[in-house]
């Protein structure tokens, strides 16, 4: 037998099976259609009224009222969850870097590198011997004025001292008030104490060491908590507050999740980036945060309320997702636009009317317009 023979008899014993399996196999019929058969359906004597019929007959439970007997329930209320991530480094509570205040050489450093310090620890000491025999000076020129001012006060009875040498007495003994407080405190900058508490870096300098006020002794960190500085685009304005809680995680990973809350939002968006500059503060109570690192944030923002409706509820066909509906004691099919799904919900976007009831069980053996039964109906 030819080939284009073979090919002929295989169409129409084909069309034969389909036209058989549209009159007789429940849901054919309505599976041809919406592949756009319906007009040859049409032509051969299988018109819709007739395919419906077949398939309630075949295969559908029903209930009282002759309806396919289904459960379904009023769609829910939720709100789609809105989360926002950026990345950004992480920096002290407060950071100090110490200069000392004078040059000099390094007389003794009383610290280590990596030490916690207190407020006012002395950290180390510059040679200080200029600065000692200055104060000895100064507290010499303190008392040689004082015993002057003595002297003419003394004159002053007898009326031997005019005002003028009294007033002149008196300027001299504040001068050399004034020059031992100088003394005094250049003596103090030979001293580099610790400005506040933290966990010292590493020390650059050791005894012996040639310094100027530009030489970096080390930096102080108050890592009890990290700030981390991360941008979110100018849409959130109005989103973020201040509080809100945060998600942390070091991108390098290994150290878990750390929890925080928004300390500060910047006044303005910047122009060029038109971004918001926005810093988190994180615990650090078990010292596992360190300054520098980089952290992936999240934030979990209110989402916009939307209809949820069972997972089960749920069905696709070739134009996209719908739910079959009760509406007036039949079945409608719904369009429905999927916004995100969980595990007990799926939150979507569809036109539902008041007194809707969304088919949970038994959307197979529902069609468009054929009535439905409840379940406890009855």
């Amino acid at each position: 037998m030819a080939f284009w023979k073979q090919l002929f008899l295989s169409l129409v014993l084909l069309c034969g099976a389909l036209w058989a399996a549209a009159l007789w196999v429940p849901g054919t019929a309505g599976l041809l259609r919406s592949w756009g058969l319906g007009p040859v359906m049409d032509q051969v004597g299988i018109p819709a009224e007739a395919a419906e019929p077949a398939a309630q007959d075949a295969g559908r439970p029903r209930g009282a009222g002759g309806g396919a007997m289904v459960r379904a329930e009023p769609p829910g209320e939720g709100r789609v969850a809105d989360t926002i991530a950026a990345i950004g480094d992480g920096r002290a509570l407060r950071s100090v870097t110490l200069y000392p205040q004078t040059p000099g050489h390094v007389a003794e450093v009383l610290v280590q590198s990596g030490q916690r310090v207190e407020a006012g620890a002395v950290i180390l000491r510059l040679d200080s011997e200029a600065e000692e025999i200055g104060l000895e000076r100064a507290r010499l020129v303190l008392d040689d004025a004082r015993t002057r001012r003595d002297r003419v006060q003394q004159l002053r009875g007898s009326g031997a001292a005019t005002d003028v040498q009294i007033r002149e007495a008196e300027l001299a003994v504040r001068q050399a008030e004034l020059g031992l407080r100088q003394a005094e405190f250049d003596l103090t900058q030979r001293t580099l104490l610790a400005p506040i508490d933290g966990w010292l870096g590493i020390l650059n300098v050791e005894p012996g060491t040639q310094v100027g006020t530009q030489t970096e002794i080390a930096q102080i960190d108050d890592r009890s908590a990290l700030l981390v500085e991360f941008r979110l685009p100018e849409s959130m304005v109005g989103r973020v507050g201040m509080g809100d809680s945060v998600e942390a995680e070091i991108l390098a990973g290994g150290q878990g999740r750390v929890t925080g809350h928004v300390s500060a939002i910047d006044n303005r968006v910047d122009a060029a980036s038109r971004t918001l500059r926005v810093q988190a503060r994180l615990e650090n109570t078990e010292d596992r945060l360190r300054a520098g690192m980089a952290f992936s944030i999240r934030i979990a923002l209110p989402g916009i309320p939307a209809a949820s409706v069972d997972p089960l509820a749920v069905q696709w066909s070739r134009e996209g997702a719908f739910v079959w509906v009760v509406r007036g004691g039949v079945a409608t099919r719904l369009p429905i636009a999927i916004l995100q799904r969980a595990d007990q919900a799926v939150m979507v976007e569809a036109d539902f009317q008041p007194g809707d009831l969304v088919i949970v069980e038994g959307v197979q053996s529902v069609r468009p317009g054929a009535p439905v039964t409840l379940q406890g109906e009855g």
